[in-house]
């Protein structure tokens, strides 16, 4: 079946090769008779009963079987109807043309817009740095919350990386373990990319300190603290919610700036 669409004013036709035969049930209108009892309302009266559904029509008839008389408003006037003012008539035709009332409203904009515009809105780049991309989405959006980054290969770093996996788990934190080749900063900035906004580097240090230490870096600042590895979670978690800002951790934990311990 082959149909194409036309939209005319509100209403949706549908043109195929539909051969129905349909039962219709209509009024009409007595011009003769309205015209005596409406006047110049006649003509109006009868558009509005030339328009009326089929359960309008059977409506008004049983009103007038029963009760002699059905009263109807057009234009917030009333008009009472009597039965020889209107003529019920059935008969039965084919059709080739289906009226429809569309259910579906599609609008111009969608899901997949509004997403545009929020990635749009927060991709950025670094000052004076054209190559260094980033998407500044909010902690609470961000489909990851926390990154995981091994300074090196280093067989050393598994234990402590595989711990601080299992407590941001705990705390509910989505985040990914970044243990790939290439430097920490060309990593730093894939994670920059993909919007994470903080991320935990196991460095030499966690192998030197006691109790083991690693630095939680901010995405938008790219500035680091260093803090104990069982307190990192939480902290992370607290930044997430809301409960603490990247200021106030800054303001409780040294500010990092380079590893003590090389290798």
């Amino acid at each position: 079946m082959t149909f194409k669409i036309l939209i005319v004013n509100i209403i949706l036709y549908i043109l195929n090769n539909l051969y129905k035969t349909i039962d219709v049930t209509e009024l009409q209108p007595q011009m003769g008779v309205l015209g005596k009892a409406f006047k110049k309302d006649a003509k109006l009266v009868a558009e509005y009963l030339n328009k009326l559904k089929t359960e309008d029509v059977l409506s008004i008839e049983k009103n007038l079987s029963e009760n002699k008389e059905s009263t109807i408003t057009v234009n917030d006037k009333d008009y009472k109807l009597t039965p020889e003012m209107i003529t019920v008539k059935r008969y039965q035709k084919t059709v080739h043309v289906e009226e429809l009332t569309p259910s579906v409203i599609e609008p111009s904009f969608g899901i997949g817009r509004i997403m545009y515009s929020v990635f749009e809105h927060n991709f950025k780049i670094r000052e004076g740095d054209e190559q260094r991309s980033y998407l500044s989405l909010p902690a609470s959006i961000a489909p990851y919350k926390c990154s995981v980054l091994p300074i090196s290969n280093n067989p050393d770093f598994g234990i402590h990386i595989k711990n601080i996996s299992q407590a941001l788990n705990q705390n509910d934190i989505s985040h990914k373990v970044d243990d790939s080749s290439g430097s920490i900063g060309r990593r730093y900035a894939r994670t920059d990319q993909i919007a994470i906004p903080y991320g935990i580097t196991i460095d030499f240090d966690t192998l030197k300190d006691t109790p083991p230490t690693a630095t939680l870096r901010e995405r938008d600042s790219m500035k680091q603290i260093r803090a104990s590895l069982k307190e990192l979670p939480q902290i992370v978690k607290d930044l997430v919610d809301g409960k603490r800002t990247w200021e106030d951790i800054t303001n409780n934990y040294p500010l990092f700036e380079q590893q003590e311990t090389t290798k």
